[in-house]
């Protein structure tokens, strides 16, 4: 199995998401799951695989050429994939992933893990979408998507799209027993 996991690229955040995002490494790696990032050297990008390659597990980096450019990658990785622009970033790593797992971060990784339940409510991804809530960091998005439900911008069934827990160890647990996504979710996907 590989994950593909978005996170932030600061290191100016509180210190529990850092070593959350450490955690995650370890777990994933142990777990014998690859992880698949956006290729930073730095904020809980950079820990998550320095983590993950510490213990012995397999990261694959996905950078547009501009942030290459700008040294903005992870120089330990044995497999770097540079595309062309964002886009085509985000195409790569979906493509390559079993499932999604959303640290915190900016509006970077906002878009990715809105992008993630996107796809996923069109069918065009179908493995889980995890949100991982450290320090309730994702607490206002979840009140948005009520939101969303309430106001029938999504259905009920919609909220099954997406898993949210806690901690790094539940991310694992939430793989091994994640429920199957609807068969056709397009049917549902038009309001």
């Amino acid at each position: 199995m590989r994950i593909c996991v978005f996170a932030a690229s600061s290191s100016r955040i509180d210190r529990r998401y850092m070593e959350a995002a450490a955690e995650l490494g370890l777990l994933l790696a142990n777990a014998g799951i690859g992880v698949i990032y956006g290729g930073g050297g730095i904020g809980l990008m950079g820990i998550l695989a320095d983590s993950v390659l510490a213990n012995g597990g397999t990261v694959t980096g996905v950078i547009p050429s501009f942030m290459n450019d700008e040294g903005w990658g992870h120089t330990s990785l044995k497999e770097m994939i540079i595309t062309p622009d964002m886009g085509e970033r985000k195409r790569t790593m979906f493509s390559m992933a079993d499932a999604v797992v959303a640290l915190p971060g900016g509006p970077g990784t906002l878009e990715e893990l809105t992008e993630a339940i996107t796809l996923k409510q069109l069918g065009l991804f179908r493995g889980p979408v995890i949100i991982l809530n450290i320090l309730g960091f994702y607490n206002p998005l979840m009140e948005l998507l009520d939101n969303m439900i309430t106001g029938n911008f999504l259905r009920q069934e919609h909220k099954d799209m997406w898993m949210v827990v806690s901690t790094p160890a539940e991310v694992t647990v939430a793989l091994t027993n994640r429920s199957e996504w609807i068969d056709d979710p397009r049917k549902i996907a038009r309001i």
